[in-house]
């Protein structure tokens, strides 16, 4: 189905704050139907988001302070790419770095776009199996609490608004597709 009568043209734009996270744009940009509008929206460098499996089938999580929602929230492990990574590189170092495990296998689940209306972030999702202990170097500012769950009950949690965080909700009804024998990596 062609989506050309859809698109919009960048006229101008200008990066009004870059962080060490991310960067704000704010660009102006001619429309489908001729007109003119303004499209402000983050730039982030990708991120993988693993779901460790342990060998009794039992998932790690963590639990991290989410300063923007003042509140620790209950999420599986995952961080940004440093530029130029790998993602599934990125999903073994975050992996080591908060739970203190390196996959012994890793498995593509999908790609998902968490906030398409303001941002170009992607994540990609892996299932990790097969763990070994490793040395984790945590991040200087990063303090997390792992902890397991079995994947039914982690559903439970979601169901209860226990997990609320969207990147872990995919994660967790992909992986419950998988194991199943319903959902097919490519």
């Amino acid at each position: 189905m062609p989506d050309r009568h859809l698109r919009e043209k960048r006229l101008s734009g200008a990066n009004v704050f870059k962080g060490v996270l991310l960067d704000v744009w704010r660009d102006e940009v001619a429309l489908p139907d001729g007109g003119t509008s303004i499209r402000e929206y983050i730039r982030h460098p990708g991120a993988a988001l693993i779901v460790p499996q342990m060998d009794d089938g039992r998932l790690i999580f963590v639990r991290q302070f989410r300063y923007a929602l003042g509140r620790v929230m209950v999420e599986l492990p995952a961080g940004k790419l440093d530029p130029g990574e790998d993602p599934a590189v990125a999903a073994a170092r975050e992996l080591a770095e908060e739970t203190g495990y390196h996959p012994g296998q890793l498995t593509h689940l999908g790609l998902i776009h968490p906030c398409i209306g303001y941002s170009d972030e992607q994540i990609e999702v892996y299932l990790a199996t097969e763990l070994e202990p490793a040395e984790g170097a945590s991040e200087h500012d990063e303090f997390l609490e792992p902890f397991e769950l079995g994947l039914q009950e982690a559903l439970e949690w979601v169901r209860e608004g226990k997990i609320t965080d969207v990147k872990t909700i995919i994660a967790l009804y992909w992986t419950e597709r998988y194991l199943a024998g319903e959902w097919v990596t490519k």
